[in-house]
């Protein structure tokens, strides 16, 4: 069994910056003590090559002072003997310097450089006893002949001297490192704890925790998804709780209802015919709402996991919505209402005709909740080229802007708009979305203040039929 070790951001940033702190110590460490001999050498025989040649150029009267000077500015000894033989040395106690020392094996060299026909020949010396490198320069000038001698790999000093500079910037980076990512550790780790401690409030139920931002643009973006989350949550639990009430009030309603006109069937009204069809009417009525209730929360729970395809059939959308009104023929007579339809002959569609029917249904439902003192609710289909154009327009009081964005929402009932006692739990809209949505057909919503509301869809004809 795999398990994965559980570190905290501090942690982790301490790791990483002090791996990557060391990663840049090593490449430091090996390019000064490593590198040193080598970049020491390129530039003595470069700074000899520019010596040498500005030697060869000298005429008798400048060249002592020219020597003079370059070996008082470099770490080199110089011999300089003029056509009458005379020899004078420069700097000959240089270190490791063989010019002028009797035994030194240094003359054939010399005699080389002489006889070689150039004015300006190197040899690079090698004594393998001691792994020492140096160079050995023959200038012809004007005056006689010059020898420069300068060792290539006498750097132990500079050596130590950048081995202990190393190593003091070595402890001081480290320490650096371990500032450094403390405090990147501290600016990022804390708000991300902050934010884990608020969620957990969340998760509890506090909907009134802040999730505050601090300038990190991936803890900002965090903070604002959290703060979306918890905006939706609260929203949600609103939802719920209105819910509660409103199913416990459209179940104990109608619960009661029954219960009472049974009891006066059973006891009163048992042996009255008149009387006793009346009170089981109206147990029957009160059954059916509450039946309508749960398939409404039975309806839009299967719409929402998708667990009904849809049967799309070819079908006359206007007969479909003159068998919807027909069920509103009590509520005509027994209330008054004014239901007008505005419908063409014919309107031959493709969908799932169940489900339109009962897209029409919630929607003329709603419209009768919620439309003014004149009782009138309009249905209204017209086409274009594509489409049809389905209208239920109420003459209620309207939707406030600021809340039609949620009339779509499940369990949301505008409260202080009914008109007649809402029948439902406020699922209607909430299911006439899913449908329309998983038909894919554009809907939406229009209402004026004081004027009314018109909600509508748009269905695609079935140009396939002919007319």
């Amino acid at each position: 069994m795999n398990i994965k070790k559980i570190s905290s951001i501090k942690h982790k940033t301490l790791f990483y910056l002090i791996l990557f702190s060391v990663f840049i110590l090593l490449v430091l460490w090996e390019s000064q003590l490593l590198m040193s001999n080598y970049l020491y050498e390129k530039y003595q025989i470069k700074d000899m090559n520019a010596i040498a040649e500005e030697v060869s150029r000298k005429d008798r009267d400048e060249l002592p002072k020219y020597l003079e000077n370059v070996v008082y500015n470099n770490a080199i000894c110089i011999e300089h003997t003029n056509r009458q033989g005379l020899t004078v040395l420069y700097n000959d106690a240089a270190t490791g310097c063989l010019l002028g020392r009797e035994g030194s094996d240094l003359e054939e060299y010399k005699e080389e450089l002489r006889n070689s026909g150039e004015v300006t020949k190197a040899i690079k010396l090698v004594n393998k006893d001691y792994k020492s490198y140096a160079l050995l320069y023959g200038v012809e000038t004007s005056d006689g002949y010059v020898y420069l001698f300068t060792m290539l790999s006498n750097v132990n000093k500079n050596y130590r001297i950048i081995k202990d500079q190393l190593i003091y910037i070595t402890i001081m980076v480290i320490a650096l490192a371990l500032i450094i990512s403390l405090f990147l550790a501290k600016v990022i780790s804390e708000p991300i704890v902050e934010i884990t401690n608020k969620s957990k409030e969340l998760a509890q139920g506090n909907y009134d925790v802040k999730f505050e931002k601090n300038g990190i643009k991936e803890i900002d973006e965090l903070a604002d998804t959290l703060g979306y989350l918890e905006n939706e949550v609260k929203k949600t639990d609103e939802y719920r709780r209105d819910l509660m009430a409103n199913v416990s009030h459209d179940l104990k309603t109608p619960l009661t209802m029954i219960k009472a006109y049974a009891e006066m069937v059973r006891d009163i009204t048992y042996k009255d015919k008149e009387k006793r069809e009346k009170n089981l009417n109206v147990i029957i009525e009160e059954s059916d709402r509450l039946n309508i209730l749960v398939n409404d929360i039975l309806e839009l729970s299967k719409l929402q996991e998708n667990s009904q395809t849809l049967n799309l059939e070819t079908f006359d959308l206007v007969t479909e919505i003159n068998n919807v009104l027909k069920r509103y023929d009590i509520l005509k007579e027994n209330e008054g209402y004014d239901i007008i339809a505005k419908l063409p002959k014919k309107a031959i569609v493709k969908a799932d005709k169940n489900r339109i029917s009962q897209v029409i249904y919630n929607l003329i439902n709603n419209a009768l909740n919620y439309t003014g003192d004149d009782k009138k609710v309009t249905i209204k289909v017209t086409s274009d080229k594509k489409d049809y154009l389905v209208e239920i327009i109420d003459s209620g009081k309207g939707i406030e802007p600021e809340k039609i964005e949620h009339i779509w929402d499940k369990y949301y009932k505008n409260e202080k708009n009914h008109k007649r006692n809402v029948m439902g739990t406020g699922l209607g809209l909430s299911i006439v979305k899913n449908i329309l949505e998983q038909h894919k057909f554009k809907y939406g919503v229009n209402s004026i203040i004081d004027k009314g509301t018109t909600f509508y869809f748009r269905i695609p004809k079935d140009n396939s039929v002919k007319k």
